[in-house]
């Protein structure tokens, strides 16, 4: 009688588990293709400057990955840097090519050049500060959350905004500013 009732209840729920299957099948949108981005380009051709001057280009898309990763290429023109701030969702890691970078993450202070790698984990404020007239570094973010489009928002501003109005942008945008930029 037991083997009864469970070949019953196993045959009864083949369907949910069949329609569950094309449910998440359907929700999962993700490139089943490679595809390359050349240098000083963007994937889809989209075109983000920091501060107008500072090229941040997305090189894997949010819309690559269903939102798992975001890769930029980040070419700065300036010394600087954000100030420090959270991301709740989002882990970061950076890896520089050219010029020196400050970054503080939690109490901790790091000096990094070209071919150094930096992890910095969600939910522990953090900041960094090109040290340099001239930088560039890769950095992702897993998962992307709203972080295209933070940047996308960033590069809509033609003046420095306050310190009000750049706290608003990053919280619409899923983070909050903890403390100013780093000084150095």
């Amino acid at each position: 009688m037991k083997r009864k009732k469970f070949l019953s209840t196993t045959a009864a729920a083949i369907p949910a588990l069949l329609i569950g299957q094309n449910v998440h099948a359907q929700e999962t949108k993700r490139t089943n293709r490679g595809f390359v981005v050349k240098a000083s380009e963007s994937r889809f051709n989209e075109k983000t400057l920091i501060g107008g001057k500072n090229p941040n280009d997305i090189k894997v898309s949010q819309k690559d990955t269903n939102g798992d990763l975001t890769v930029f290429e980040y070419t700065g023109n300036e010394k600087g840097g954000p100030p420090l701030h959270v991301h709740s969702h989002q882990d970061e890691i950076f890896f520089i090519v050219q010029g020196q970078f400050l970054f503080q993450v939690g109490n901790d202070k790091h000096t990094l050049k070209a071919g150094d790698t930096i992890f910095l984990p969600r939910a522990v404020p953090h900041a960094f500060a090109q040290l340099t007239e001239n930088g560039k570094m890769f950095f992702l973010f897993q998962p992307s959350g709203k972080m295209e489009d933070y940047f996308r928002a960033l590069s809509n501003i033609t003046s420095p905004p306050t310190p009000e109005q750049g706290a608003k942008i990053f919280a619409d945008h899923d983070m909050k500013v903890v403390g100013p930029p780093l000084q150095f």
